[in-house]
């Protein structure tokens, strides 16, 4: 039986990592996942969310398609486009950051808590991540979303008919999430363009 996970075009377990190094293609295509994982929430309210990291992986896509040599992986990527005065994709991709660990908190906060509704878990991983960031109207876009999100066990459904095998597949994806996100986290502290 099949599963959300098993299903996607690439998971984050599949990306290429190298001590802090993490390669473009695999994790702009694992990103792609987390857009259509949103499908499942059922709800248009998280168009904004999937536009919004949609758009950041097309920044990041077009300078690697624009410059190939430099952009193996994310790190060098976002170097050789700050050398040049630039940061369009550097910029897309701390937004991305950002929806990437807006979400792993959201499900890790879920996953943990068995009993919780998505919207609660949604919810507080806003707080602690993307809030701080929006203004008013954006804020207001993200609580509408949260109160949208679906029934926890209609969504785990929708993941997969094997709960087992959803748990286990979601909590290693999330691992491997929660792993990309850090090593994204410490490079992007320490990046600047302003």
């Amino acid at each position: 039986m099949s599963t959300f996970f098993s299903t996607a075009k690439r998971s984050f377990k599949d990306v290429g990592v190298e001590g802090e190094q993490i390669h473009t293609t695999e994790f702009l295509e694992a990103s792609e996942s987390v857009v259509s994982l949103f499908d499942l929430l059922g709800s248009t309210a998280f168009a904004a969310v999937q536009k919004d990291m949609t758009g950041n992986i097309k920044k990041i896509r077009d300078r690697q398609t624009s410059h190939p040599e430099g952009s193996g992986t994310l790190q060098n990527l976002c170097t050789s486009e700050l050398a040049e005065g630039k940061h369009t994709a550097t910029e897309g991709l701390v937004w991305l950051h950002r929806g990437l660990e807006f979400t792993e908190k959201a499900l890790r906060k879920n996953v943990n808590n068995p009993t919780e509704e998505l919207a609660t878990s949604f919810t507080n991983a806003y707080g602690e991540t993307l809030k701080k960031h929006h203004n008013m109207i954006v804020k207001g876009v993200f609580t509408l979303a949260m109160k949208a999100c679906p029934y926890r066990v209609d969504f785990y459904k929708k993941l997969g008919g094997n709960e087992t095998e959803v748990n286990t597949e979601l909590g290693e994806w999330l691992t491997a999430l929660e792993l990309t996100n850090g090593i994204l986290s410490r490079y992007l502290a320490g990046v600047s363009w302003k």
